[in-house]
């Protein structure tokens, strides 16, 4: 009597390949620290005004708005008609490599070559579009490494790696400047090809059964689903920046400190291993509720940070808010990515994506990075924002996503 061959089962994440990809979005956030570190310094050397900075990023933000939702659906057809998302991905992070290293290289040696000044601006702007090429495409890569109901525990690694990268700007900029713009471009340039190559790697030891599936079969795009992922990606980045950006005031102010960098760092530091039980938790009760839940608690929590000032009130807000926001922002892909179809995960990654950049753009013309966040208009604002955001994770329960089925918690 023959045997019937045992049928391989996925884990539940594929935690080695979850790695990989926390390691590309942190090589991600590293070159755009830089990148946002040297912006004025490179644009003097080269006879612009400092100022320009800030309306270059608005410009690549907007832009942003467009490139991160079609990357991501070309993504998608490429994943149906070639069974991978990796060359729109290879070609993105190549290109992305090499324009990041031509930044610094037209600074330093345009100036001898009388290369006129719009090179540098074409290059920025090049730059700021190629990584858009591949963050959508790599970024959905995680509902290929987790099951649904287990999206909120495996992209709290993205959130920790991101995190605490991000969190060491405020003290490691000098350190960051002083290496020069040549050697640390070149670094950052390295790290994105060296993290891309290892989750390449990683993926290709992947068995692919439903590749073939992915290339015959094409689900309809609801418009209302991504209509609620890019509104849910511009309210919560503006409240997650609205909260960010009033707090050094407001712990300045209460503590009487004259310099709270290295607190916002332990703040910062606090919200990226926040993420890993706010994923565990997300995961048990359900991605959506969790969401809801932690909104409330920063919404309450942000107007008793202002309208009850006293160092006790601030404390306890403080890491009450790190417990909701941390839920909130670890959950917000994982939520893009259960209200599309499978093979729409490109689309939704890029619409939640599209959505930041129209805050960050937004928020930058608002809100200048020079002038501090006033505490009412921080607490307010960020609880209009999160507000919004609670309305359209509540009006996605009556969005119907193919993922249905394996979503029993949410």
């Amino acid at each position: 009597m023959s045997r019937q061959p045992r049928k391989l089962t996925q884990p539940a994440i594929l935690w080695l390949q979850v790695w990989g990809l926390a390691a590309l979005q942190g090589a991600i956030t590293l070159t755009w620290i830089v990148y946002n570190l040297y912006l004025p310094q490179l644009l003097v050397q080269f006879g612009y005004s400092k100022q320009l900075a800030v309306g270059l990023l608005i410009v690549e933000n907007a832009l942003a708005i467009v490139m991160e939702p079609l990357m991501g659906g070309l993504s998608d057809r490429t994943q149906r008609w070639l069974g991978t998302r990796f060359p729109l991905i290879a070609v993105g992070v190549v290109l992305s490599s090499a324009l990041f290293i031509a930044i610094p290289a037209v600074v330093v040696f345009g100036q001898q070559a009388d290369v006129t000044r719009t090179v540098l601006l074409v290059v920025l702007v090049s730059w700021a579009l190629a990584m858009t090429v591949f963050r959508s495409p790599a970024i959905s890569l995680l509902a290929r490494y987790a099951k649904p109901t287990q999206l909120p525990l495996a992209a709290s690694l993205l959130t920790l790696v991101a995190g605490v990268i991000g969190a060491f700007k405020p003290v490691a900029s000098q350190f960051i400047l002083s290496l020069g713009a040549v050697l640390t471009f070149s670094i950052g340039s390295l790290v994105l090809l060296a993290t891309a190559a290892v989750l390449r790697w990683l993926n290709s030891h992947l068995e692919t059964p439903e590749a073939t599936v992915e290339r015959t079969v094409a689900q309809p795009l609801s418009i209302s689903a991504l209509g609620l992922i890019f509104s849910t990606g511009v309210s919560l980045t503006w409240g997650t920046r609205s909260f960010m950006g009033m707090l050094p005031e407001m712990l300045t102010t209460q503590l009487d400190m004259a310099n709270v960098d290295w607190l916002m760092v332990g703040i910062a530091i606090a919200l990226a291993f926040a993420a890993l039980p706010a994923g565990e938790w997300a995961v048990e009760v359900g991605n959506r509720k969790a969401m809801l839940i932690g909104i409330g608690v920063t919404v309450g929590l942000l107007q008793a940070i202002v309208f009850i000032p006293t160092w006790l009130t601030l404390g306890a807000a403080v890491v009450g808010v790190i417990a909701g926001l941390s839920v909130v922002s670890n959950s917000a892909i994982p939520f893009a990515l259960m209200l599309v179809p499978h093979q729409q995960a490109g689309w939704g990654t890029g619409m939640y994506f599209g959505g930041v950049a129209a805050a960050v753009s937004l928020f930058g013309l608002v809100f200048p990075a020079a002038n501090p966040i006033a505490p009412v208009a921080g607490a307010v604002g960020g609880a209009i924002s999160f507000s919004v955001a609670a309305a359209c994770i509540a009006a996605s329960f009556q969005v119907r996503s193919t993922s249905d089925a394996d979503l029993t918690r949410d």
